[in-house]
């Protein structure tokens, strides 16, 4: 465990990292190395999130984020996009504490089911 917050630190002395994110960082992996538990189950949050786009045309995407991730990646990014005037439009309504209710009550299975008259599909769910 030393080892890896030692290298934490690094990062944010190297600036890729804020002391809050490190701070969080850090009491995750002593709570991993001291065997409590959290708040929810391991099973839960080892699962990822799935996102799969598939286009007629073959231009298909594919990602997937672990759901540990998930709510600092959704926190950042609606602050971030926020904060640009050619997104602000697009983000301003999102609730994103809706979204991490969502992901705290365990929301599992399909999310998102799309299919355009052209063929293309976009599909989200969280396995």
């Amino acid at each position: 465990m030393k080892t890896e917050i030692e290298k934490v630190l690094t990062l944010v002395q190297e600036g890729k990292v804020d002391a809050e994110k490190a701070s969080e960082l850090i009491e995750v992996l002593k709570n991993r190395d001291s065997g409590s538990a959290s708040s929810k189950p391991t099973a839960y949050t080892d699962k990822t999130l799935k996102i799969r786009v598939v286009s007629a045309d073959n231009d298909n995407v594919s990602v997937n984020l672990p759901i540990k991730l998930i709510k600092v990646l959704l926190k950042a990014g609606h602050n971030i996009a926020g904060n640009i005037p050619q997104s602000e439009k697009y983000v301003k309504d999102i609730d994103i504490e809706v979204l991490i209710e969502a992901i705290d009550n365990e929301l599992d299975g399909q999310i998102v089911d799309v299919k355009s008259a052209d063929g293309d599909t976009v599909s989200v769910f969280i396995e």
